[in-house]
């Protein structure tokens, strides 16, 4: 019998495969050089391995595409809060990948037991968004918003966030930061999960004896109860923080990443000056010649969402997350403002080069002969359900993914949207387009609020203009 076994990217991986080797599984290509997504092993013919993205991975064992995982526990944790009933089950610690997700925020922050802020709301910021709707609760927050991100929490407070969530090895990481630690959500560790029900159905002993054996015995069941979220009364009485900008200080979120030369290229082209960006300390506070403007750099992913809400004027992002946001929330107000013209990717829906179909109509009218709900996975759940939607799938299922997304055909999906520049990586995974939903570029997007002062407003004309004419000129 087979058992299907998710094994985590990234930091729990080195550790991960030596205890795997010494168990004896002989997955020799899983190792941080390794391209392959699906394993084979040499020594043993009832295990079919393949590699996720960590936080993939609960959601991946509890619906029962895989029967085994090993991530962390802060992920298993965040999937749990919200599916306490889940077919999810914490066998037990791997005895590595340490660490704690904490509550941190600015230092003067809490003041008398009390959460000092600028608006009325509390908000939260952090990847874990399940974890932080519990936290304020726990906290007995009378008003709040959680903001779901994609990652650089730490760069959010003071400006646009009151308390953040911060995945840290330990206490001091997060002073570090010029942070002050709340107390910590929940401690972790790599833990080895199961499915219930393929606990029930498959003889899984042998291979969970394997790796019993190689864990030190001091290691002990994980411990998901959250006993040390942190315990602050909600606020009575509310104090305006003081941050660097007023009412005519545009704010502006630059991309961190891969994007940051093409950024300071168009910038340079512009006459814009720039210092310490890209930046080879990780300061996320440029500074430039653009007079009135305070810069932050943030994911791309988050800017939309970041202008939607009015905590950033405008931001560099991608069309593709522009348009993925619309589709959630078509009357958000922010749109776009300036095609920056690189960054060039398409959006595609792709399948396996065995599917029986080469174009979305033929995918839709197979699963509506088969009777079966089509699996989409994607990084862009919003585009995923508009396509979905618009192209009349009757049952569909919306697999939400963190990168990697190819991995995921064809067993634990029956398409992909996905974005691509040449193809390559598409080709490499035995893949193939049937549909280009739509072209994206870089581009800077803007709030549409009538409430912006003429001054605001005029300096947000101006930067666009300045970008224009640097393009038109390149």
């Amino acid at each position: 019998m087979l058992i299907r076994v998710a094994l985590p990217k990234g930091r729990l991986m080195n550790s991960t495969a030596a205890i795997l080797d010494k168990a004896g599984w002989g997955l020799d290509d899983y190792n941080e050089k390794s391209r392959l997504y699906r394993l084979k092993s040499s020594t043993r013919d009832d295990i079919s391995a393949k590699i996720f993205q960590e936080r993939d991975i609960p959601i991946q064992v509890a619906i029962g595409n895989y029967d085994i995982g090993i991530c962390g526990l802060d992920w298993i944790t965040e999937y749990t809060v919200i599916y306490p009933s889940s077919a999810l089950l914490t066998v037990r610690d791997m005895g590595f990948g340490e660490g704690a997700v904490y509550a941190a925020t600015m230092p003067g922050v809490i003041a008398g037991g009390e959460i000092i802020t600028r608006g009325q709301a509390v908000r939260i910021v952090g990847e874990y968004p399940n974890l932080a709707e519990a936290l304020a609760l726990k906290m007995r927050l009378n008003h709040f918003a959680v903001y779901p991100l994609w990652g650089s929490a730490d760069a959010y407070p003071p400006e646009n966030a009151d308390i953040i969530l911060l995945p840290r090895k330990c206490e001091s990481e997060i002073v570090s930061l010029g942070l002050q630690s709340l107390g910590k959500v929940v401690d972790f560790r790599a833990c080895l999960i199961v499915n219930k029900d393929s606990l029930r159905s498959k003889d899984m002993s042998s291979i969970l004896a394997s790796i019993n054996a190689c864990i030190p015995a001091v290691f002990q069941q994980a411990d998901a109860s959250g006993e040390e979220f942190i315990n602050i009364g909600a606020t009575k009485q509310r104090m305006e923080l003081q941050c660097e900008y007023d009412a005519d200080t545009v704010r502006l979120a630059l991309p961190d990443g891969h994007q940051q030369s093409h950024v300071r290229k168009i910038f340079d082209a512009a006459g814009i000056q720039m210092d310490d960006y890209p930046s080879s300390s990780g300061n996320r506070r440029p500074k430039s010649s653009l007079e009135g403007f305070f810069i932050k750099v943030i994911r791309p992913q988050d800017m939309p969402m970041q202008v939607a809400g009015g905590d950033y004027d405008l931001a560099i992002t991608g069309r593709d997350w522009l348009t993925d946001h619309l589709y959630q929330f078509p009357s958000s107000p922010v749109k776009q403002m300036l095609d920056l013209k690189y960054g060039w990717v398409r959006i595609v829906a792709v399948v396996t080069n065995e599917a029986p179909v080469n174009s979305t109509t033929e995918l839709q009218q197979l699963h509506c002969r088969q009777d079966s709900a089509c699996r989409i996975a994607a990084e862009y759940i919003n585009i995923a359900d508009h396509y979905a939607r618009t192209n009349h799938f009757g049952s569909y299922r919306i697999v939400p993914t963190w990168g990697a997304t190819e991995a995921f055909l064809p067993e634990d999906a029956d398409v992909l949207i996905e974005n691509t520049e040449t193809g390559s990586t598409l080709v490499k995974n035995n893949l193939k387009i049937i549909e280009t939903l739509f072209e994206s570029t870089a581009c800077v997007i803007g709030g549409t609020r009538s409430d912006t002062s003429p001054l605001k407003a005029q300096r947000m004309a101006k930067f666009v203009e300045l970008l224009r004419k640097a393009l038109e000129l390149g």
